[in-house]
């Protein structure tokens, strides 16, 4: 009987045994006979159908690329049933209903509005600032292609949901919200956010208190968000948006401190140089002062090579934005391009250099806890890189043992799509409602609990911690469009509520996803089909 192996180092090694041992003809066609032989037991075995989505019945091999077109759909409505505060009419997550609409009155400030980071209902605002700058990034760089997906007003109307907050809680040019409701008490309560009664303790960074991570990072989204929105025809709110921008960085500059002395959940663990360098970028590109270019370039040593870029840790960010300068003919910002070609060589498989590596099928692995959370900001900064390379004419990055060209590296972080969307050992699609097989038991408290609209009585934290958390039933409500954490080292996934480090979802893991999702689009795909969305948002 024939033992199927559907693994793709299988097959690829038997085509790559035609093209690269130089027999006879004779046994060059015996190779490439012993090559389709493999891809048709593939086949046999693994016979799985498509899906609207393109993702994969079952597990094992895929023949066709997901539909990018709608999980970028997908991806942008996430941040949806992520909002906190009064839900405007347009509301399209259907679910949620209004929460928190008095956050901020004990300080008497509107600090209601902006994102839940994650599965609770506390508002982080140095992750959310984050996930404001990867959004409006992705418009700012692939505009065209979101725009013909018919994406672009709903991902601006994300960006701005987001910026509105961060506006509202930059209350003074030395304060900054960064905080509100108390996440040690959220995290004893398992409650809607509709009917959470936890604190909504804020917590604040000042000039006594400082915290230039996150006043950074809130420069840098503001500055990336006034990219999206200078050119129309009403310019109050870019202006708005700038100005706070250029008054945060002034504030994170000129009051240095850690936000790791004065966080109480979010701590930044690799110092406020990077965000610094990330606001100051932004900051260049958005205005061309050139006190932001001295800034990068008189403080370009204190940008390391580094093999993450995440919420804590912007680096490499930085070194994108100050790669693309350089590029353009500013050579005093080499540094900047050779840092960035290390983080290249450090997460390309094969290179000589490799810091992080791959599962068994092919996903880039950082850590064992919200995984997807760096693979989506590296694949999104590989693409961005691979565009910039191409458009310069540059050869490509030399590592120690490969030199990878451009579209090499579009391909390894399309292959990061591919792996998220479904293309995986288990044929699972880490994006809630996408395809047929995907995480029915994400750890979220507004999905895991039915919604107010339907169960219209209070459910409160205790019955919220015994009936609804622990339940093997899937989750009531589909939240659509939601980036789990990921499988683990070994592409296992095992879809358990409780196992937040897996099954949490999170608004930086989307944002950076976003923009991955429409740089994998091809003009192939702008006429597929997107799901009926409102259909999917009903419960289960």
């Amino acid at each position: 009987m024939a033992v199927c192996n559907t693994r793709n180092s299988t097959i690829t090694y038997s085509i790559q045994y035609v093209h690269t041992v130089g027999y006879k003809r004779v046994e060059v066609q015996m190779a490439c006979m012993q090559a389709k032989l493999w891809v048709f037991m593939a086949l046999m075995c693994v016979g799985v159908g498509l899906g609207a989505d393109g993702a994969a019945a079952g597990g094992g091999l895929h023949l066709s690329s997901p539909n990018y077109r709608n999980a970028l759909a997908k991806a942008i409505l996430f941040f949806e049933g992520q909002r906190s505060g009064r839900l405007p009419a347009n509301q399209r997550v259907k679910w949620r209903g209004d929460s928190a609409l008095t956050d901020g009155r004990d300080e008497n400030a509107n600090l209601t509005g902006g994102y839940y980071d994650a599965g609770d209902n506390v508002k982080f605002g140095f992750p959310m600032a984050f996930s404001v700058t990867l959004l409006s990034w992705s418009a700012v760089e692939y505009r065209d292609e979101v725009a013909a997906a018919g994406q672009l007003p709903y991902l601006r109307s994300a960006i701005q949901w987001g910026a509105d907050f961060l506006l509202r809680a930059h209350t003074s040019p030395t304060t900054l919200y960064t905080q509100v409701g108390d996440a040690n008490a959220d995290h004893q309560c398992w409650e809607r956010p509709e009917d959470m009664d936890t604190p909504r303790t804020p917590n604040k960074i000042t000039q006594d208190s400082p915290g230039s991570e996150a006043a950074g990072e809130a420069a840098a989204a503001l500055a990336a968000a006034y990219m999206v929105f200078k050119d129309d025809r009403e310019k109050a709110f870019a202006t708005q948006l700038l100005a706070a921008s250029r008054s945060l960085f002034d504030f994170a500059n000129n009051y240095r401190g850690s936000f790791q002395s004065s966080c109480p959940f979010y701590c930044s663990y690799s110092g406020f140089q990077d965000e610094l360098l990330w606001a100051s970028a932004w900051l260049f590109r958005a205005t061309r002062d050139r006190k932001y270019l001295d800034f990068l370039q008189d403080n370009q040593g204190s940008s390391g090579t580094v093999n993450e870029f995440s919420w804590d840790t912007k680096h490499a960010g930085a070194q994108m934005l100050a790669t693309q300068e350089y590029l353009e003919g500013r050579t005093e910002l080499a540094n900047y391009k050779r840092n960035l070609d290390s983080f290249v060589c450090a997460v390309m498989p094969n290179s000589g250099n490799v810091q992080i590596g791959t599962t068994p099928g092919g996903l880039l692995f950082t850590r064992d806890s919200v995984n997807l959370q760096y693979t989506t900001t590296a694949t999104l900064l590989l693409f961005i890189y691979s565009k910039t390379l191409s458009s310069s004419g540059t050869n490509g990055v030399q590592c120690s043992a490969a030199t990878f060209s451009s579209d090499q590296i579009r391909s390894f972080a399309t292959s990061q799509v591919d792996y998220i969307l479904g293309k995986n050992p288990m044929g699972m699609s880490y994006m809630v409602g996408f395809g047929t097989k995907f995480p029915r038991h994400i750890h979220h408290r507004g999905s895991s609990i039915p919604s107010i609209k339907v169960l219209a009585r209070k459910v409160t934290c205790k019955e919220g911690f015994s009936s609804w958390l622990p339940t093997s039933n899937p989750n009531p409500n589909i939240h659509v469009g939601a980036i789990v954490g990921g499988p683990d080292g070994n592409d296992q996934f095992s879809d358990n509520r409780e196992d937040s480090a897996h099954s949490e979802p999170a608004t930086y893991i989307n944002a950076a996803f976003v923009g991955a999702c429409a740089a994998a689009m091809g003009e192939t795909q702008l006429e597929e089909p997107v799901d009926d969305l409102l259909s999917m948002m009903s419960s289960y």
